[in-house]
């Protein structure tokens, strides 16, 4: 019976793609690499989105991509098909032979374990100098994230949008204790003397001065460390630039009455005076609260890296090594990365690659929940570095960041040298079991030819 439902839930995913093709090897577009073969129309371009979550509804692709690419190449066919479990995975498009020419996914957490183990890489260096591409024109830290995967300077992709951190603050609160609001270009130490001063129980309401989710503040960490050594299959964390980084943090949850609430209780709470969230919080709180007197600011940096946003987490474009239209599947990247189409995006509040004058003046004049906000905070300063690129055949692994705070230093009271210490061995175990588990598979795949 199981079998039964898996092959139809196959053949309705195939029917949802419309005219899904077959795969077989045939001689490449004179790239010397090896393809499948698509069934779909040569004017056709499949473009797979699983990241962000956002395009699940068709409505919001069109609005985003479909339409423009439609309008940009009117005699071309837009096959759009979103990530869904189940059903849609890339396992499931695998196994159907449909292939997409276009992916967009995150680039951290999702190109290493996806694209690179399914082998649908494809270096665009070729296409970028053919069509004449000025990468220069983008954040140089998204393209770095681009470029830091291999150390021979492939270029397996180029970035769509980077969904950025910045610091919240609740104005009413401020305006309870007498407190002046946070500004562009603070650091941490200036905002945790601010979250001491608004930390406090009045009443029966618990104000808290801060909060940040520990994850995030680890895995796009402003000093560009990586969790994994660069040179071995095995987890590095045990240095003092990583106790640096979590000392950072702790101290503002050991400030009295200032436990860690997840940031999503900001706006429904409005109990916290400052926090750390992505951009997209600004439509989100307003829409939980639209009596929330807030605004925002440049994320605090360290005194190390004055004045450094985040790393990249960055959504981004890769052509599949599979695709038969990797021409038109770059020019419709190069077309979403026009200096149009970039204010066209930025005026809907999403945080481009590009980031011209015009495209700041142009971010959220769409949207009514951005108007009055301070909009520059976004822009202020510069991106981190990624970690530079670990050598080639190494096993990604996504180290368990938020670990470090919950459970071990928010339940077990575990001092941080400790803490990094168990969420290091940790990892390294997982890396040789994962590693175990792949020569097994291998093993048997080789077997069986």
């Amino acid at each position: 019976m199981k079998k039964f439902l898996a092959v139809i839930a196959v053949l309705t995913f195939i029917a949802g793609c419309e005219q899904g093709g077959s795969s077989a090897p045939v001689a490449g577009e004179g790239d010397g690499t090896s393809k499948t073969t698509s069934a779909t129309p040569s004017n056709e371009l499949f473009i797979y989105t699983v990241n962000p979550p956002y395009f699940a509804k068709e409505e919001n692709f069109d609005k985003q991509i479909g339409d423009f690419l439609k309008k940009k190449f009117p005699d071309v066919k837009i096959k759009h098909v979103h990530w869904d479990n189940p059903g849609r995975q890339y396992k499931d498009l695998i196994a159907a032979g449909t292939i997409p020419d276009l992916i967009i996914d995150n680039t951290r957490m999702n190109v290493q374990r996806w694209i690179f183990d399914n082998d649908l890489q494809y270096d665009i260096r070729d296409l970028i100098k053919k069509y004449n591409f000025d990468t220069t024109k983008l954040n140089p830290s998204l393209m770095a994230q681009m470029t830091n995967l291999k150390t021979d300077g492939s270029i397996y992709g180029l970035p769509y949008n980077n969904n950025d951190f910045v610091l919240f603050y609740n104005k009413d609160i401020f305006d309870k204790f007498g407190v002046d609001y946070p500004k562009n270009g603070m650091t941490y130490d200036e905002i945790y003397e601010i979250a001491k001063k608004l930390t406090r129980v009045d009443g029966e309401i618990t104000y808290k001065g801060f909060s940040q989710n520990p994850g995030h503040y680890m895995n796009y960490n402003q000093l560009s460390l990586s969790p994994l050594s660069l040179t071995e299959d095995k987890a590095s964390m045990n240095s003092p630039e990583w106790k640096n980084v979590v000392d950072n943090l702790r101290r503002f949850y050991d400030i009295p009455a200032n436990q860690f609430d997840t940031v999503e209780t900001f706006a429904m709470k409005a109990n916290i005076a400052m926090a750390v969230a992505t951009v997209d919080h600004l439509v989100t709180y307003y829409e939980q609260n639209k009596n929330l007197n807030f605004d925002i600011v440049s994320v605090p940096s360290f005194k190390e890296a004055m004045d450094t946003r985040y790393q990249p987490n960055v959504y981004s474009m890769y052509i599949t090594k599979q695709s038969q239209k990797k021409d038109l599947a770059f020019q419709a990247m190069a077309a979403l990365l026009s200096e149009e189409h970039q204010v066209d995006l930025a005026k809907e509040g999403v945080i481009v690659p590009t980031e011209s004058k015009a495209v700041q003046e142009a971010f959220g004049q769409n949207l009514s929940q951005m108007r009055g906000k301070n909009t520059s905070a976004i822009f202020y300063g510069k991106t981190a570095m990624p970690p530079a690129a670990r050598a080639n055949g190494l096993m990604w692994y996504d180290v368990p960041m938020q670990n470090v705070f919950a459970p071990l230093i928010f339940k077990e009271s575990k001092d941080t040298v400790t803490a990094l210490r168990m969420i290091e061995e940790q990892s390294t175990k997982a890396i040789a079991t994962a590693k175990a588990a792949k020569v097994n598979t291998d093993t048997a795949a080789e077997a069986k030819k």
